[in-house]
């Protein structure tokens, strides 16, 4: 299996800030196409043909999503990049923005067309500032070169906060408001932010669309798994060889990803798990290494694609110690919207911590899954419906490792 790049197409072969070296590799070329074509063939392009969907986690038709905003008879519509990258052990997005600022432009500009928005906004992470500097050069560079037209792009530095990840805490944050999740319905294509059609994608999805309209929409629908057309970056970290980021299309295994391209697991050791998608997101066996990383087959073995993370854990490591760190990471970043999610992450965390030391007892084990279930039933948003998945995972892939750490009775 080879890597095969398109949102990485330009990464490490020109300079960042160069919009000069960005159009001499084909840049915005994609974008004076589209232009010629007309909005609804544009969308059906992406939709039907190429097949694109998601690349932020929810897996969601990037098309679907365009022609609902560009149905709607409202005037003024908004579109979003969501380059709010909080999710540990995920850093793919960062790496297109400060390897490759203006695909991101032009993918944002190409929707922007097609849904008829002519205000744009990059939401991202406030810790990224070389990605925030890249791309607000990078937006002037294409207002002074004319490829903006009347379409306005404003960079927005976040707030700090792993909620406003979600679509419509990002739009409450762009408002001057709290990061917190709103109710749905309405969808954010009726009403998003000022309470008017707005469509959000991920810095991926837009990443790969110049290249999609470049080339072809059945060029992109033939690469990696039928359903799940295209490539897919994946970041590897933990207890492996190679830390790195990849491209490789969607029909690739887990295990070519983690063998080939990071080099195995460390100093030789066997694999216990790997944490597939990121912290809101469960373990993978060993046993399950061959299945391909689109999202259906990964979601067919009870797992989560989620944002490409893959944190790799050696034999070494008790799941108990990495659950507390996952416990304390949502206990933080919990917005205390919700009472199942403010009060659910803590006493959560609490219970982890006294199992990690040794503590704990049985009755702790199971008032921690009795609480895990009824966060992920009861908690607002995805957030706190997810903050114990990798808890209830554990306990249902790895028991012995929570009885290794039950105290012992005298």
């Amino acid at each position: 299996m080879e890597e095969v790049r398109i949102a990485l197409r330009n990464v490490g072969r020109i300079k960042p800030d160069s919009i000069e070296e960005y159009i001499a590799a084909g840049g915005y070329e994609a974008l004076e196409k589209a232009r010629t074509m007309d909005q609804g063939e544009l969308i059906q392009t992406i939709e039907e043909t190429s097949r694109l969907r998601g690349r932020g986690g929810a897996a969601f038709s990037t098309g679907k999503k365009w022609s609902s905003a560009f149905a709607s008879k409202e005037k003024t519509k908004y579109l979003v990049c969501n380059a709010d990258e909080g999710e540990p052990g995920t850093y793919k997005d960062r790496v297109i923005m400060e390897g490759d600022p203006h695909t991101v432009i032009e993918g944002l500009l190409i929707g922007a067309y097609a849904v008829g928005a002519k205000e744009c906004f990059i939401y991202v992470r406030g810790e990224y500032e070389k990605s925030i500097k890249l791309l607000r050069k990078a937006v002037k560079q294409a207002e002074e070169k004319g490829f903006c037209g009347g379409t306005k792009i404003r960079v927005v530095s976040g707030a700090g906060a792993y909620v406003c990840g979600e679509g419509t805490a990002i739009v409450n944050s762009l408002e001057g408001l709290r990061g917190e999740p709103r109710l749905k319905p309405p969808s954010m294509a009726v009403k998003g932010l000022h309470q008017k059609p707005t469509v959000v994608n991920n810095v991926e999805t837009f990443a790969v669309i110049p290249e999609i309209v470049r080339k072809g929409a059945d060029w992109f629908g033939g690469i990696g798994a039928e359903k799940f057309p295209g490539t897919k970056l994946m970041c590897l970290s933990g207890d492996v060889e190679n830390k790195v980021c990849v491209e490789v299309p969607t029909n690739a295994t887990l295990r070519e990803v983690l063998e080939q391209f990071g080099g195995g697991v460390a100093g030789g050791k066997k694999l216990k798990a790997v944490q597939l998608g990121g912290s809101s997101c469960g373990f993978v066996t060993p046993e399950q290494l061959d299945t391909p990383i689109d999202f259906d087959s990964i979601r067919s073995i009870g797992a989560a694609l989620g944002s490409g993370a893959m944190y790799v854990i050696d034999e070494s490591r008790n799941m108990v110690d990495i659950l507390w760190e996952i416990a304390r990471f949502f206990r933080h970043e919990s917005c205390g919207k919700c009472t199942p999610c403010r009060e659910g992450t803590m006493r959560v965390e609490e219970l982890l911590e006294k199992l990690a030391a040794g503590e704990g007892s049985r009755q702790d084990v199971e008032l921690i899954r009795k609480l895990s279930g009824y966060m992920q039933k009861n908690c607002f948003c995805p957030l706190g419906q997810s903050a114990t998945t990798a808890l209830i995972s554990a306990l249902k892939l790895f028991p012995e490792d929570f009885d290794a750490k039950i105290r012992k009775e005298a």
